[in-house]
Order: structure tokens, then sequence, then C-alpha cells
């Protein structure tokens, strides 16, 4: 494990959720949080980013899966939070636009330490549900992690018509610019990317 990691459990009467995380990993990753799907999306995500992510989660998915994947999310940022520490010499600041097929997704974000989440999911409705899975659960995630990460997060599809697809693109393209902003700066070194010397 690198320096920048950390682990979470966090406990509710609804989850009960352990994520750990390293930064500077190789995309390994152990998820299991009981909506196939889900599972499937924190995989790509933490082999994408090139995170060493895992994720365990108990939850109340026989109400629904809102619980679990928003208390993921929660946990995931608090954790994410935690391994970048001070954030020194971090790029700070990642865009990423990222095809699949028929879907073109942009993702961009600042590390900023002021969590905000504007989300576009586009003209074209999704289906409900990917298997176990409710597509309007992919905005409830992003705005926990965004919130307890601390991230200014910015995440459009710009089109597409397949919902596997859309959703696919815009954890991979998130992983791919908290890649980037999160990458050390060599020019920075041990600085803190802001003119307030504080994120």
């Amino acid at each position: 494990m690198s320096e920048r990691c950390a682990e979470i459990h966090r406990k509710t009467g609804e989850t009960d959720v352990f994520v750990s995380i390293d930064l500077d990993g190789a995309g390994k990753s152990e998820i299991d949080t009981g909506i196939g799907f889900f599972d499937h999306m924190l995989t790509l995500f933490s082999s994408h980013g090139q995170f060493d992510l895992r994720v365990k989660c108990d939850g109340d998915i026989e109400v629904d899966g809102h619980h679990s994947v928003e208390d993921i999310g929660i946990t995931m940022g608090q954790a994410f939070h935690s391994a970048l520490g001070e954030k020194r010499g971090i790029t700070r600041y990642g865009s990423f636009y990222l095809p699949m097929d028929e879907t073109l997704v942009l993702v961009s974000l600042d590390i900023s330490g002021r969590p905000f989440l504007v989300y576009d999911s586009g003209d074209a409705p999704m289906i409900p549900m990917i298997g176990s899975y409710d597509t309007e659960l992919t905005e409830e995630f992003l705005r926990a992690f965004a919130f307890h990460a601390g991230i200014t997060l910015h995440v459009k599809i710009l089109y597409g018509t397949n919902s596997h697809h859309k959703v696919e693109a815009v954890f991979k393209a998130l992983a791919h610019a908290l890649r980037i902003a999160t990458e050390k700066d060599e020019r920075l070194g041990d600085v803190v990317p802001s003119t307030k010397g504080l994120l």
C-alpha cells in the first residue's frame, strides 16, 4: 500500500459499509455491494482510475438499492478525502471525455474542498432499471461521493441511447478524471495547489 490510502467503516440501521482505497494502486478491486450492475461499475471505476478498491456492503436491498448505493458513495467519498490528506502536490483539476459506442460523456472536476454536483443526464431518458440497479441512483452516488470527498463535480451525458452505455461511461470518465486530478505534479513539489494554501 502507498501512503495515500484509507479505510472507512460506516454502519447505520440500513447499511454496513466497509471501503478501503489506495490512490496509487494498480486497479485491483474486491467489490460486493449486493447489486450486480453496481459491482460492475465500481470494478470499472477501480480499473480505469488505477485505484485499488475494496467495497463490502450489507444493506437493506430487500427494500431497494437506494440506501446501499448512497451509503457506499458517502463512505467512498470519506475514504477518498482521507487518502488525499492535505492534497499537497496534486494536479487538482481533471476532465475527461469518454466515448462508449453511441454514447459520449464528459466529467470535469476540481478537488477543491468545496463540494458541488452538476449532473446532466441528457435529453434521452434512461430505462428505470439495469438488472437490479435503479438508474436514478447514479446521481445519488455521485452526489454522496462528491460531497463527502470535497469535490466540485460536473457530469454531462452529451448523447447516447443505451442506458447501460451511459451509466458505464459516467463511471469510467469519473475514474479517469479523478486519476488525472490526483496525480502528483512534480513542479509543485510539496505545495498545496491553491493560492490560499489550503484545499
